[in-house]
């Protein structure tokens, strides 16, 4: 049972239900994440816009979906291992990539590289050294790359904590972060 209370979307009002609306719209459901983010409107105002920003990104949805199971891996976070999973094999990412990338692997040297900064950023509290930005930009990641991994990164961040202060109930088939 979550620490925080889930919002019925049912019972949802003003911006609340609106932002509930516009997400069943979009996904087909309210996920329990945004349910518990629903207690603030703000929070999840801002979880939505920001996932709709990073969805014009340079990296494709299967590849913000790697970099988020990497950061469920290095956050341990079983909700969001549970979730990403699901999204990704609904963009047709086979099992055994998926597996690899709760790993912060991918046979994709870009992605690899996106990922492996993703978790270094988690593991090192946002610090990170010239030989791992170096590393990235070996792998072909540019600037502007580079900048998106470190917001992709934070979005995750956000739904991790949230995760794991509410223990939010998981509503995919459970994965665990870190097998």
């Amino acid at each position: 049972m979550s620490r925080i209370a889930p919002v019925d979307p049912e019972s949802a009002t003003g911006e609340t239900k609106e932002l509930f609306d516009a997400a069943k719209k979009k996904m087909g459901g309210v996920p329990n994440i945004l349910r518990v983010m629903g207690n603030s409107p703000v929070a999840l105002n801002a979880y939505l816009s920001l996932s709709d920003i990073v969805s014009k990104s340079e990296f494709s949805a299967a590849e913000r979906e790697g970099i988020a199971l990497a950061a469920a891996a290095s956050n341990n976070c079983d909700y969001c291992a549970s979730a990403h999973t699901a999204i990704s094999k609904s963009l047709n990412v086979d099992d055994d990539e998926i597996q690899s990338r709760l790993k912060g692997q991918s046979s994709d040297a870009r992605l690899q590289a996106a990922m492996q900064l993703s978790q270094t950023i988690i593991d090192n509290k946002g610090w990170v050294d010239d030989d791992d930005l170096q590393a990235a930009r070996d792998a072909g990641l540019g600037d502007a790359e580079l900048v998106e991994v470190i917001t992709i990164t934070v979005l995750n961040i956000l739904t991790n904590y949230v995760n794991h202060i509410a223990e939010t109930e998981i509503d995919f088939p459970k994965v665990k972060a870190r097998g």
